[in-house]
């Protein structure tokens, strides 16, 4: 292996003078013919034709695209697609070379590379309007940044996050070539852009004979779609774990492989420069919002452990769990059941464990917490407007407004829509969608999408329905838990059995559900037939998210907001109550487990082999094509889930943080392991995506935007009607003699009279109540032999008032708070704005002075035409005359 290592940076003349010391060296003859007979077959082996390159058989010619197929026997129409596509590539002034199938190793699959050149690039280039260099920049932007060595462990190499200079852009203009920097047009544009422009062409290339116009019969997609094609994608330059062996090769894959897809590099910025040149903007945006996203999570996460640290500092001052456990006080009090005939009478002091766990997340940092979080989310989407503004300064992105193959019609468009009319600023007929149509689609689609929605809800409701009518059941088969099952006694309770088995089946029918989520999500689509690709987008984006709104979070706004809140009182139970706790454990842990097998597990395993097969087999043996081929292709929608799994994590931190103060600490861990996962899929996993424009994060602001103001009316209901702040706030300071916590617990207890619960609803073991004549509960309600019995008191009604003054209070606070702060951050940084101003006039100042020398030349070339002709003439008449 060491000489194998060796031979590879040897030219052959090195080879051979190694050859000769080996063969008069003082070795044994046999090592000496060992080692002669090694360095001839590696040398042989090295000089065959290295396959594993983005370069045509000649070496110098790019492949931008690789299109692969199978040759079936019977597939003579897929013959004649093939042929009537690739003469028409080749019209549009695409060069083609094809691979046999000999030279796979599969022995079947056919490989067409495609090279586009100069000419059709710069065609496309001024089609698309691709911003290219015509002037090195000389604005300044580096800032001399204080304590600037502590962030040097997490810097990475200049050449990595800045992979290319910087320069002044305008869009490319096939008439002035002579503007731009052009040094070599074959590097001129960079294998992102080539493919991009390969890519526009295939998806409008037709398949059909020449002299007919079918429509429906164009681009690469419809050709995918129906087996014409097995696969479409663009090269990566090289492999992931080693450099190319081409040195015109850039072995971009290799860097971000090594400097940003490892997980030891997870402190690590991300060379987010780097990602954008290989990726392209869309992708690149997604990482830099991930990467911001998760940066402001650690001050979330810090001041949610601080809040977590001072309900465990505060443990020993918290009165009324000392009460709730005091045998005198906590185990005297006997708890009324809380359920009829199968549930039992109960001490207090049987909930001491519980009441401690309650205090730490359930204290008074909690609310400061909860305003905190409000403040927070206006923060962070403040924050990435400006540092998304930069990026599109950055990133040439600012006079963009959308790709062009975004903006322009959807074949699927023009091939549904048959109606024709004039567009009044381009004065040409282009398809329409009638009114009445357009209405009649939207009806379906709403009633479709209220359908999916009503059919989540009914499934909790199922769920709930199901637990009443089991309970019974196992209450009846498990009376006596302690006494009949050793093993697991105190575990097997009819509550837990029922919903143990109730999350099972939820948690199965959300699954189930989830699976159709995203085909009903994109047949409403389809059906809407919207114009644009960035519409189509926006609309799949706001329908998914819709129905994985009601999917995730129904569960926990029911446990937030309707759990126990209409429980009545003993004797006249309403059974709305204690129903979805384990439900909502299992069910989210569940998801997530999921979803890591889907995202990371899945791919790994299913790509093993393949990887194992690149890596052993050598690179003259094995293709750059066929390695990239066994890959997973990444399809449109890929970046769609990335953002959804995060949004919905937003969510889950941000609307119900108020119960969890460590979620956002946990998400931190998460995400950290994300962008990492993320990285590691698109370097080693997926074929390379053709690069695309976006200057933000799309239709994902507005609902981050939505999400962030629902937020602040969520944690403020919750603080208010799930946590027992105020109930204690309104005891201490209006009820409380002794300006203390003391006799709290005794205060919020009711009292009932056992004799007035109906014979057949009282528990089956009457002895649990050791002929006791009340029994209490929580509520704030007169007691019996009162002349108001079991109805509210007035320090319920104090209660209630306080809760909604706060809910009032809370969100006007942070409303206005939120307000001020987005007032006084500007979305777009002032030294951005001035260096976007300066970069327009100078580039209008160089445009100008271009056109200024142009014209000169134009008329120089021209008075000095005229001058040659006038003494041509002269000289004529002279001669005439002499």
């Amino acid at each position: 292996s060491q000489v194998k290592e060796l031979v590879s940076f040897l030219s052959e003349s090195e080879t051979n003078i190694i050859c000769v010391y080996v063969a008069f060296s003082p070795h044994s003859e046999k090592a000496k013919s060992v080692i002669l007979c090694l360095l001839f077959l590696l040398q042989t082996d090295k000089l065959q034709p290295n396959k594993d390159t983005v370069f045509f058989r000649d070496g110098v010619r790019r492949i931008d695209f690789v299109l692969s197929y199978v040759d079936e026997k019977d597939g003579e129409k897929k013959q004649e697609r093939r042929r009537e596509f690739e003469a028409n590539l080749e019209k549009a002034g695409l060069e083609l070379e094809t691979e046999d199938k000999t030279d796979s190793k599969d022995q079947k699959s056919y490989f067409l590379k495609i090279h586009a050149p100069w000419d059709v690039l710069a065609t496309y280039a001024d089609v698309l309007k691709i911003k290219v260099p015509f002037k090195v920049s000389d604005i300044p932007h580096g800032r001399d940044i204080p304590w600037e060595w502590l962030s040097h462990p997490f810097r990475l190499p200049e050449h990595v996050m800045h992979p290319q200079s910087d320069y002044f852009t305008y869009h490319f203009d096939k008439t002035k070539t002579d503007f731009y920097l052009i040094n070599d047009k074959e590097t001129f544009f960079p294998p992102s852009t080539r493919n991009r422009i390969v890519f526009y062409i295939l998806a409008r290339c037709p398949y059909y004979k020449e002299g007919r116009k079918e429509k429906d019969k164009t681009g690469i997609k419809r050709l995918l779609s129906n087996g014409t094609y097995t696969a479409a994608f663009p090269l990566h330059d090289c492999r992931y774990w080693k450099r190319a062996r081409n040195a015109e090769c850039e072995s971009e894959r290799y860097n971000l492989y090594k400097h940003w897809a490892r997980f030891l590099c997870f402190y690590k910025e991300q060379p987010l420069n780097l990602i954008r040149k290989y990726y392209g903007e869309k992708i690149g945006i997604y990482f830099a919002w991930l990467g911001f996203y998760t940066e402001m999570l650690f001050f979330a996460a810090v001041m949610g452990l601080i809040c977590f640290v001072y309900g465990v500092l505060s443990y020993d001052d918290n009165i009324s769990s000392k009460e709730i456990c005091d045998a005198e006080i906590g185990g005297s009090i006997l708890m009324c059941p809380l359920c009829d005939k199968k549930c039992t009478f109960w001490t207090l002091n049987s909930t001491c464990l519980s009441s401690w766990q309650s205090h730490l997340f359930d204290n008074e940092g909690t609310v400061f917490f909860a305003i905190f979080m409000g403040i927070w989310v206006t923060l962070f989407l403040e924050l990435w407007k400006r540092r998304q503004a930069r990026l599109e300064y950055e990133w040439d992105l600012v006079d963009f407004e959308e790709e062009q193959q975004q903006l322009q019609i959807r074949p699927e468009f023009e091939i549904k829509c048959t109606n024709r009319r004039l567009n009044k600023i381009t004065q040409e007929m282009e398809p329409y969608l009638p009114i009445t149509t357009k209405c009649a689609r939207y009806c379906l689609s709403a009633a479709t999408v209220i359908f999916w929605i009503s059919l989540i809800i009914a499934c909790i409701i199922g769920v709930i329905a199901y637990r009443l009518a089991v309970y019974a059941s196992f209450a009846s088969v498990i009376k006596d838990p302690v006494r009949k099952i050793q093993l697991v006694g105190r575990f097997i309770t009819p509550q837990l059995a029922t919903s143990v088995t109730a999350s099972c089946i939820n948690f199965v029918t959300i699954m189930v559900l989830n699976f159709f989520y995203e085909r009903v999500a994109i047949w409403i689509t389809d059906m809407e037939i919207p114009k644009t690709h960035l519409e189509y987008e926006n609309r799949l984006t706001t329908k998914m998210f819709m129905f994985q709104f009601v999917n995730y979070y129904s569960s926990c706004f029911y446990v937030a907001f309707f759990k126990g809140k209409f429980v009545n009182y003993p004797g006249d139970y309403s059974y709305i109550k204690n129903l979805l706790l384990t439900q909502l454990v299992i069910i989210m842990a569940g998801k997530q487990l999921w979803g890591n097998i889907q995202e990371a597990l899945l791919p790994l395993m299913r790509n093993w082999w393949s990887s194992r097969r690149g890596r052993h087999h050598p690179e003259n043996h094995y293709s750059r094509w066929e390695q990239d081929h066994v890959l997973q292709n990444f399809s449109q929608l890929g970046l769609f889930y990335e953002y959804l799994e995060m949004v919905i994590q937003f969510g889950f931190i941000t609307l119900f943080v108020a119960s969890f103060p460590l979620a956002p600490l946990l998400a931190l861990f998460n995400n950290i392991l994300e962008i990492r996962v993320d990285a590691w899929k698109f370097t080693t996993q997926f074929r390379r995506p053709v690069a695309a424009k976006a200057r933000s994060i799309g239709a994902w602001q507005e609902i981050l935007n939505a999400v962030a103001i629902l937020s602040v009316v969520t944690n403020a209901f919750i603080m208010a009607f799930t946590s027992d702040m105020i109930p204690r706030m309104v005891y201490l300071y209006a009820y409380s003699k002794e300006g203390s916590m003391k006799g709290y617990v005794n205060n919020s207890l009711s009292v009932f009279h056992i004799s007035q619960i109906d014979k057949p609803n009282l528990p089956d073991d009457d002895d649990s109540f050791d002929n006791s004549t009340t029994c209490r509960y929580r509520d704030y309600r007169y007691p019996p032999g009162h002349d108001k019995e079991y109805t509210h008191t007035m320090q319920f009604w104090h209660i209630l008032a306080a809760k909604m003054a706060f809910i009032i209070i809370m969100e006007h606070v942070v409303f206005v708070v939120k307000f001020f702060v987005a007032w006084m951050i500007p979305d777009i940084p002032s030294d951005v704005k001035a260096r976007v101003k300066r970069e327009r006039y100078l580039i209008q100042e160089y445009l100008h002075n271009y056109e200024v020398e142009r014209l000169k030349l134009q008329l120089s070339a021209t008075l000095h035409v005229i001058t040659v002709r006038n003494y041509c003439n002269l000289h004529f008449v002279h001669m005439q005359k002499g």
